[in-house]
């Protein structure tokens, strides 16, 4: 088996690295995100390049950093001049050696080194795959940390429990085994065998609902946390102001190009600017020209439970048994049969109730005919059994529309006339039935379009009576039906990118200012298609997001032992949440809040009160808004904003001992 280098690994980690195996675009990213950000050591397991997909591209985006190409090239050029052979296969290239694979086996992942790994992550698309593979690393090597991608999220919970339980037992029956001359990750990931189980699909839905309701406001939501940023144009001369919160980022020079916010970034443009300090966010309000992101609201939000049980999506709502215009026409009959009650009591006088009951006979025809009785009594005798005869088809139509709401209540709704203000979802595959559940969540309303009518997602928008069109987006008529020219926003988030990209601009035909979400998954193709768009729209709203590049950052985080709250976009980088104790870190513990702040790496938000000492004001849960001269104890659990770059150094600071600044 070939050994790895340990470039960077602290004494006695001799072979820690990281496992990745996968089969698509996330597998990739998170092997760039470690190595670029982190610094890690990786070994990449994927299928044979005919059986997979085309490698993201991920090198301008955000995945390897100048310093560490700078090693590769220089070692490379060192060991050209010295006289050495070429790399063979399988020596690690750039801090990677890769692997190709159908599947995880046991001897694909004794191969890859799982019982020498400090952690080991199973993204593969299919969760039955990463399951058998976790079973059989947590055999190999109990002490491992393990990530798992699920869609399943409550069988996930449950694998969960089962692996950590099981690497519980295994500590418990060997005492030894924290001793890092056993395993050499054990001083390198502190003995730290937790299961993590995540899904791509969830930690991408906030993003891109935030994205389609508001266009440039971020949320993350885990766990009831819930976490809003908005974008803030810059200020005017005269018009700057202390923000309510702490100002996360500035946007690019150019951010007041919508079509710009979230393109790639060119050479000549001043790219935003994370976790920025005082002095750059006083200079930005001077000139003027650089949005700001900043937290607006924090607060504690479970969200609405969605319906369950039994007989969901079956039972119609009362409201839509009947359609409006059979209602009106009930209310008008009912009126009319009033009015000619009140007309009988004015002319015989007898009781107001028996006026009524008397004219109900003569609607059912089931009263004496008024023979001999006087001209007025006769008239209203006719007009009631004229009415009878209009009311008769009006109970047949509310029967028959009654008896087909019930029988179509269990299949899918068709957009209703009139509907307007809605978001148009393209794609009901396993993002998109995340991305729909959310807006629902929040009572917008929406019209799904989707080809295939076995889509996992259409027994979702089912149980949640959504309307849902079937058929191609890219023939004519399908988005005219969800009606397009209507919508607040589009959001096209199907797994193929000419297809998103061929519904945005056919939707931008429709409605030149439609906002539009795409799901773009190659940085190239997406630089392209944001420098023809701002070109042709300019003034129009156009956003892009890959799955992978928001989901890989919280996969790296989780392997490198930090529980990841959720990430939010700024343009083309990622803002990190984490939460994380004080003690054992030197950057924080013993530090006041503002002490503790490091512009462009971390920033504390908030404190966990219910952890150590009741922290500001003894309350209990996140304590927010906590002030400059609140000194961190080792005891304290944060809360914190950070870059990559940030999370990463705090990562290797704890690894290594706290050594110092």
């Amino acid at each position: 088996m070939v050994s790895l280098p340990n470039q960077g690994q602290p004494p006695g980690a001799a072979g820690a690295h990281m496992v990745v195996c996968g089969d698509d675009g996330l597998a990739h990213r998170l092997a760039a995100e470690l190595r670029g950000v982190y610094e890690e050591q990786v070994t990449l397991v994927v299928p044979p390049s005919e059986r997979t997909v085309r490698p993201p591209v991920v090198g301008r985006a955000r995945a390897v950093s100048a310093a560490l190409l700078d090693r590769v090239v220089s070692a490379a050029v060192n060991r050209a001049a010295a006289g050495g052979a070429p790399v063979p296969p399988g020596e690690p290239v750039g801090g990677q050696r890769t692997l190709e694979a159908v599947e995880a086996t046991e001897a694909v992942l004794a191969e890859a080194g799982v019982e020498r790994a400090a952690a080991l992550a199973l993204v593969y698309d299919d969760d039955e795959t990463n399951i058998r593979a976790a079973l059989t690393a947590r055999r190999l090597n109990p002490r491992l940390r393990l990530v798992l991608r699920l869609y399943n999220r409550r069988l996930g919970q449950h694998i969960e429990e089962l692996l950590d339980q099981a690497a519980a037992l295994a500590a418990a029956a060997d005492p030894g085994s924290g001793d890092s001359g056993r395993h050499g990750h054990s001083a390198y990931a502190g003995g730290d065998a937790s299961t993590t189980v995540l899904s791509d699909a969830d930690t991408a839905a906030p993003a891109l609902v935030a994205t389609a309701v508001v266009g440039t406001s971020k949320v993350v939501q885990t766990n009831g946390l819930l976490l809003r940023a908005v974008e803030r144009p810059p200020y005017g001369p005269g018009e700057a102001g202390e923000p309510e919160r702490p100002t996360l980022a500035l946007l690019s020079a150019n951010g007041g190009d919508p079509a710009f916010a979230y393109g790639s970034e060119t050479s000549g443009d001043q790219g935003p600017l994370l976790l920025p300090d005082d002095a750059a966010v006083r200079e930005a309000a001077a000139t003027g020209r650089r949005g700001s992101v900043v937290l607006e609201q924090v607060a504690y939000s479970a969200g609405p439970a969605q319906p369950s049980g039994r007989g969901v999506g079956v039972r119609a709502p009362f409201s839509s048994l009947f359609s409006r215009r059979l209602r009106w026409s009930v209310a008008g009959l009912v009126g009319c049969v009033f009015a000619l009650a009140v007309a009988l009591w004015l002319v015989t006088g007898i009781h107001p109730l028996g006026a009524l009951y008397l004219t109900l006979l003569d609607l059912f025809a089931v009263n004496d005919p008024a023979i001999g009785a006087s001209t007025e009594r006769q008239i209203l005798q006719l007009l009631s059994g004229l009415m009878g005869l209009l009311l008769l088809p009006v109970l047949l139509a509310a029967v028959l529309e009654a008896l087909g709401t019930f029988r179509g209540a269990g299949s899918l709704r068709r957009p209703p006339r009139g509907l307007g203000g809605h978001v148009v979802l393209l794609g009901l595959g396993k993002i998109g039935t995340r991305v729909l559940v959310r807006l629902r969540q929040l009572n917008i309303p929406v019209v799904c379009v989707e080809a295939g009518p076995e889509a996992r997602g259409l027994a979702v928008a089912r149980r949640l009576r959504v309307p849902v069109v079937l058929g191609d987006v890219t023939q004519e008529g399908v988005l005219e039906a969800a009606k397009i020219h209507r919508a607040h926003a589009l959001l096209a988030v199907t797994s193929s990118d000419t297809t998103n990209l061929e519904a945005a601009l056919y939707a931008r035909s429709l409605r030149p200012d439609l906002r539009v979400v795409l799901r773009l998954y190659d940085d190239d193709f997406a630089t392209a298609v944001y420098r023809t768009l701002r070109a042709a729209h300019p003034q129009a709203l156009t956003r892009s997001r890959s799955v992978s590049h928001l989901a890989a950052p919280s996969f790296a985080g989780a392997m490198m032992g930090r529980q990841i709250l959720g990430a939010i976009p700024v343009e083309r980088r990622v803002l990190l949440f984490a939460s994380l104790d004080v003690g054992g870190h030197a950057q924080l513990e013993g530090r006041t809040v503002g002490e503790a702040f490091r512009a462009g790496y971390w920033r504390v938000l908030a404190l966990d009160a219910g952890r150590g000492r009741a922290g500001a004001g003894g309350a209990s849960g996140l304590v927010w808004d906590l002030p400059d001269t609140y000194v961190l104890r080792g005891t304290d659990r944060v809360v914190l904003a950070a870059t990559r770059r940030g999370l990463a150094e705090l990562v290797r600071r704890r690894r290594r001992g706290g050594s110092g600044a």
